[in-house]
């Protein structure tokens, strides 16, 4: 304790230019109490910024001591608290004996508030011998004081004091540990027991024992002061553990949330009995449906499943209880409590927790229901992950679920799309009834995502001549009349009267003036056309689904229908030996192919049909038109798309196998011939039970930190020249939440300012250094985004006639990289996040490589991301490429890009980055990363 540094209470204030020495003499002479109170508040900050004026401490203590005003006292505190007590050979000051002598009165002052207050101000002394030494009689006087305020401070003053220096109060914990026994007021017999767990714990075990059975109906500060010393005490060999487990347990049903959970987190460090983690998640599990603040419930819900992923076979029987917290309004908390539910599933209890989520989802459909889209979303991707994970119940919950491709909630359906379409991937049984129940869901679809989707089931997985056929008929219903052109064309005709016959009749409207920009007015006349009055009404008329999606403009939709139509085609010439069945269904569907091209190109539509669908759409038509010529054509549509697809879903699947190896990694199962585990001799990744200090210590990045030399010679940073009068580098290590920043300088004062969202917590000390020397010195930086941050600043120190000499520094620049780290996510996250994010980086391409897939990893190298997209997709010789990549920063931000790059004739890369990020910070320095990285062929170091 020593060694540490005081910690000033420091006032901010705005000041100009802060008045002589003279000036502020004559205020607090002559001024009144307030013009005493903003003198005084002048000096304490010039002192805590290093002018200290010494000369001003005898007035103080002439004019503003004496005052009476408790602001002027309470400001006197902090001023005593910074102000130079010492001369220049370290001795204490002659005045300061009048400050002592005012201090005792204080501490012997008939109001509790101002005893009180000296007292909090002996706390902020504590380090000063020979001030404290003639306090100490009066000190304990208060002790016996009354006011609970003034005896409450008293034992802290008594600690600070007993912790620095034993020898002024050796009798301190005798004379608080009597203190404590005859105490009535809560809050003093907690600090009074606070004083005990820190300074001599034998005697707060001691009154644990001899008040055990009063514990439980303790005031809430003392019951947590209490849980904390049971923790620390069975760190040690103690004889007491068995009455300590049994009053936490007891603690499991304390009126306090804080003291229930502080209470459940220790008896699980305690003990490993399956009783006491059965009762320890209880009250986890009661301590989230009746808290109010969503943040407590998420933290609540992590510690209950850190208990799973300890003690997963122990909570099975409570899965159902923990399923009633999804109940919650938040829908974080309900992403969190089911993704604990998920974890816990098993056979044995599945059934159960999909009927309760279909339940769930049933009331979604209720539209009073809060965040029903968002919540109906999450259900459909827990009963996903249920269903494919568990097979024997896929059957029950695929027809419930197809009851949802008709929401208009888009993401719900397209979830239910995705779902549908692994499951008749995996369960081969099931398709002929999933077939049977897409095709009478046709007519009821909206999006035209969940159309695609359904469109590429059915052209894969219809593999009967019967389901081929239906899904003809059900095609032509929900397209309407074709061809389409010739059906819309005779709507227009037929839409026109008598009187309308004549081709565009115009028709006048009123006219009526209108403003110019320059302020003049002109006449405006609007003339409408009936024809294109016509046109318009037959747009708006009322048409079959697909149909109106096609004539809106959605013409991918249309080229995956021509695709799914050319495969039920080429199916249903293998399957059925009817040629003239065949030549009529292949017929039919280059009707509809050719239909959608001819009303893509004509006036109905919204928006002309573009390049891409129309070549698909003639790529159907010409495979359709050459069924027996091209039998490779063949193979491409019936077996190597559904080959891709389920090469995609079992790389999804070993990708989520690999994250959950590398998370489960750390947890060795301890076997029976094991050697047992010191926690002083383990190493960090040894962890066994749950501390609060090694929690800490992980949080603020302790464990994580490792000494490496050669890393820091290469972070090193040259921030001025060589012909400068002073030399000063610097290098930057990144502990988790904190940048310290060392510098090795010569001669000294440092000044530092940052840029970005960086903030300078404190500023390094002065130094006065020899010629020749060298000082380190760390200045620690908070970091509160992930973003390239700068910081600069400059060397100031007094030259020859004290004049001020200064170094202007080079900038540093905090690396983005340091916070980014690989990651992964599914492909339906991505997508979700993509949409979402809205910031966008868009980098070109500019490259010397040729290869696509090693600028890929270039890329990925540069900027720390993980590729999602399989190797099986990007292998093989292509002269395009295009990749997803995901990366997440410390503070929890997701970081998105897409490489979508062609191979020219030249031999040259081509295309661009597209980065998404929910701020704009990680977008733009990821960016920024890129364009360095593209400048050599290797990533800057």
């Amino acid at each position: 304790m020593a060694s540490e540094a005081s910690c000033w209470t420091i006032i901010s204030d705005d000041i100009g230019e802060i008045p002589s020495t003279q000036d502020l003499r004559s205020a607090l002479q002559k001024g009144s109490d307030e013009v005493k109170i903003d003198t005084l508040r002048k000096i304490i900050v010039s002192t805590i910024n290093g002018n200290p004026q010494p000369t001003l401490l005898m007035p103080i203590i002439q004019y503003v001591m004496p005052s009476r005003n408790k602001a002027l006292k309470k400001l006197l505190h902090f001023y005593w608290e910074v102000c130079p007590k010492y001369d220049d050979n370290g001795k204490l000051r002659q005045e300061m004996i009048l400050v002592v002598n005012a201090v005792r009165n204080d501490l012997q002052h008939p109001n509790e508030y101002i005893r009180g207050s000296t007292l909090r101000f002996l706390q902020k002394i504590s380090k000063d011998a020979e001030l404290l030494e003639p306090l100490i009689p009066t000190c304990r006087s208060c002790l016996e004081h009354r006011h609970s305020y003034v005896r409450k401070n008293a034992v802290f003053a008594v600690y600070t004091i007993y912790r620095e220096f034993e020898h002024l109060i050796p009798d301190a914990p005798e004379l608080i540990q009597t203190f404590l026994a005859a105490e009535s007021d809560a809050t003093c017999k907690r600090n009074a027991f606070v004083f005990l767990a820190n300074c001599a714990m034998p005697r707060a075990v001691e009154y644990i024992m001899q008040v055990f059975d009063q514990i439980p109906s303790m005031d809430e500060l003392l019951q947590m002061s209490i849980i904390e010393v049971i923790r620390l005490d069975c760190k040690t060999d103690t004889a007491h553990k068995a009455r300590h487990i049994l009053l936490i347990s007891e603690l499991l049903n304390a009126s306090s949330h804080a003291v229930k959970y502080e209470a459940a987190t220790t008896l699980t460090s305690l003990t490993q009995n399956p009783a006491a983690i059965k009762a320890a998640a209880a009250c986890y599990i009661n301590l989230v449906s009746k808290e109010s603040d969503n943040n407590a419930k998420i933290i609540v819900l992590d510690r209950l499943d850190a208990l799973r992923s300890r003690h997963g076979h122990v909570l099975d029987p409570m899965i159902m209880d923990i399923l009633q917290l999804i109940s919650s309004a938040d829908l974080e908390v309900r992403r969190k409590a089911l993704s604990i539910v998920l974890s816990l599933t098993s056979s044995r209890n599945v059934e159960d927790v999909v009927l309760f989520l279909k339940k769930q989802l049933q009331k979604t459909q209720d539209e009073q229901f809060e965040k029903a889209p968002e919540y109906r979303q999450l259900l459909i991707q827990s009963i996903h992950i249920c269903a494919v994970k568990f097979s024997e119940i896929a059957a029950t919950v695929v027809h419930a679920l197809m009851d949802f491709l008709g929401d208009s909630n888009n993401p719900s359906a397209l979830d239910v799309v995705a779902f549908v379409r692994e499951v008749v991937e995996k369960f081969p049984k099931l398709r002929t009834t999933i077939c049977e129940k897409l095709i009478q869901t046709l007519g009821e679809i909206k999006s035209g995502k969940v159309y695609r989707g359904i469109l590429w089931i059915l052209g894969e997985y219809a593999e009967s001549v019967p389901e081929i056929q239906d899904t003809f008929q059900q095609v032509r219903k929900v397209l309407g009349e074709i061809p389409i052109l010739a059906s819309e064309q005779r709507l227009l005709d037929e839409s026109g009267t008598e009187e309308e016959e004549k081709k565009d009749e115009v028709k006048a409207e009123p006219s009526k003036p209108r403003v110019l920009a320059d302020g003049t007015y002109a006449t405006e006349t609007a003339f409408t056309s009936a024809s294109a009055a016509r046109l318009e009404a037959v747009k708006a008329a009322a048409k079959p689904p697909l149909r109106t999606l096609i004539l809106g403009g959605d013409f991918f939709t249309g080229s995956v229908l021509s695709s799914a139509l050319t495969k039920l085609v080429l199916r249903h010439s293998e399957l059925s030996s009817d040629k003239k069945k065949d030549n009529s269904l292949k017929a039919e569907a280059m009707l509809i192919m050719v239909s959608i091209i001819r009303v893509g190109q004509s006036k109905f539509v919204t928006v002309p049909i573009d390049e891409d669908s129309s070549e698909r759409i003639m790529n159907c038509i010409q495979t359709l038109s050459e069924l027996e010529d091209k039998p490779i054509v063949h193979e491409i549509f019936l077996r190597d798309t559904k080959a891709a697809y389920s090469k995609m879903i079992h790389a999804q699947e070993q990708k989520a196998a690999e994250k959950k190896e590398s998370e489960t990694s750390k947890q060795v199962a301890v076997q029976v011939d094991d050697l047992l585990t010191f926690r002083q001799f383990s190493k960090k990744g040894a962890e066994d039970l749950v501390d609060d200090l090694e929690d800490v210590g992980r949080a603020t990045g302790a464990g994580d930190v490792t000494e490496d030399f050669i890393s820091n010679l290469s972070r090193i940073s040259q921030l001025t020249g060589f012909s400068d009068p002073i030399y000063a580098e610097a290098y930057v290590k990144i502990h988790g939440f904190d940048i310290l920043l060392a510098n090795t300088l010569q001669n000294l004062c440092l000044d530092f300012a940052t840029l970005g969202d960086l903030k300078l917590v404190e500023r390094p000390t002065v130094y006065t250094i020899a010629p020749h020397s060298f000082q380190s010195i760390k200045a620690t930086i908070k970091v509160s985004s992930t973003e390239t941050g700068v910081i600069f600043g400059s060397i100031l120190w007094e030259g020859p006639g004290m004049s001020e000499q200064c170094v202007i520094l080079n900038d540093i620049h905090i690396d983005i990289m340091d916070y980014i780290k690989p990651a992964y996510c599914t492909e339906a996250q991505f997508r979700s996040m993509w949409t979402e994010f809205e910031w966008e980086n868009r980098v070109n391409v500019t490259t010397v490589m040729s290869d696509p897939r090693e600028y890929l990893r270039h890329v990925m190298k540069a900027t720390n991301m993980s590729c999602l997209t399989p190797e099986g997709a990007i292998s093989g010789e292509c002269d395009f490429l295009s990749a997803n990549m995901y990366a997440r920063s410390l503070f929890g931000e997701d970081a998105l890009a897409n490489l979508s790059v062609e191979r020219t004739d030249a031999g040259t890369i081509v295309g661009h980055v597209r980065i998404r990020s929910k701020t704009q910070g990680i977008a733009l320095s990821l960016g920024d990363r890129i364009t360095m990285a593209q400048k050599d062929n290797k990533p800057p170091v």
